[in-house]
């Protein structure tokens, strides 16, 4: 935990955000071994430290920041820092992280619908982590499905007048998300925002450009798997998320050391 009287796991820089100074929280830090994830060739000629990515986070619920960086070898040419804030919404906050008029200039807005099942691509598709499928028996939640035709008659008719004045793309990308996440009670939207930099001459577009990719990719996966595994982490206490965190570290030790490669791999 971090918090005044525990300085030595404070972040860098304070936790500001819609308005709240948030002083207090669980600070997470992990290590990325990447030697086994890359091909034999990368791992010779791969300079010192280059494969080692370091994770911090402070999580101060409802909002928490995490920064990867890679101090080995990149250092202060390479970072990638997200920011989340959990809202009791439907995602209508247009500036949640009050950005500035530069930043929101650049600000490029991606909806993610855990539901829709044409942005998981076939090697990341399981049907125990489809929100369409999945029920929760502790939560008596689930499967998220499309609303009644009724319901959907409704929505239509309230669209139409709200609709009036907005372009075919606004249109076309709100189309996008799943009539579920209306009217479902209760419900969340996680904001988050990702600001990554891959300072290296000939690469740095590319890079920044992948990564943004792959992290809309785990996003999706990552929270169609919270919701679909909410039986096993409903009613959970902090001792026992303690413990599951400490299990989880002796286990990934283990696979690192004499297990297989396992976890997400990059898409081309």
């Amino acid at each position: 935990p971090f918090s005044p009287e525990k300085p030595q796991y404070a972040p860098p820089e304070p936790l500001v955000a819609n308005g709240t100074t948030y002083t207090s929280g669980q600070f997470t830090k992990k290590i990325y071994h990447l030697k086994s994830k890359v091909p034999g060739i990368i791992r010779t000629i791969a300079p010192a430290g280059s494969l080692e990515i370091h994770e911090e986070a402070w999580n101060a619920y409802p909002y928490c920041r995490t920064i990867v960086t890679n101090p080995g070898y990149m250092k202060e040419n390479f970072y990638i820092v997200i920011e989340s804030f959990h809202a009791p919404d439907r995602g209508e906050s247009e500036n949640i992280h009050q950005l500035n008029g530069k930043d929101l200039a650049k600000r490029e807005v991606v909806n993610i619908d855990i539901t829709d099942n044409s942005v998981v691509s076939a090697s990341d598709y399981k049907e125990e982590w489809d929100p369409t499928k999945v029920r929760s028996a502790k939560a008596n939640r689930g499967p998220l499905v499309a609303d009644t035709k009724q319901q959907q008659q409704e929505l239509k008719a309230e669209e139409k007048l709200a609709n009036r004045g907005k372009s075919k793309e606004d249109l076309r990308e709100e189309g996008r998300q799943g009539q579920w996440s209306k009217t479902c009670e209760p419900v969340m939207c996680c904001y988050k925002l990702v600001r990554v930099l891959f300072k290296w001459w000939g690469l740095q577009k590319r890079i920044e450009s992948f990564t943004m990719k792959q992290e809309k990719r785990i996003f999706t996966n990552f929270h169609r798997q919270v919701y679909c595994w909410m039986d096993k982490w409903h009613g959970l206490t902090m001792e026992d998320i303690r413990n599951l965190e400490r299990e989880t570290k002796e286990e990934l030790d283990r696979q690192r050391n004499s297990g297989a490669v396992r976890g997400t791999k990059g898409d081309d």
